[in-house]
């Protein structure tokens, strides 16, 4: 199993998500991320866990099409376990 450090632009391909969204749900919906200097850095399995847990939804449709596109995109990619 891989267990590297992403950056923002590798965690965004991988949830097909813009990389102003990941900064954007790292300050508000609380994305799990680790700032090491200047650069965020992810670790692929605490995001999986954080998307399934539902932590990425907000309620607001736009948000919520998001949400579900990300966790179509794992599951076809495999983060999916369930």
């Amino acid at each position: 199993m891989e267990d590297r450090w992403l950056s923002v632009d590798e965690i965004g391909d991988y949830l097909g998500i813009k990389r102003d969204t990941v900064y954007k749900w790292i300050s508000e919906r609380g994305m799990p991320a680790h700032k090491i200097g200047r650069l965020w850095k992810f670790k692929k399995d605490e995001v999986d866990k954080w998307v399934k847990a539902g932590e990425a939804t907000t309620g607001k449709t736009e948000d919520q099409a998001e949400t579900m596109l990300v966790k179509k995109n794992l599951k076809q990619s495999g983060g999916d376990n369930e």
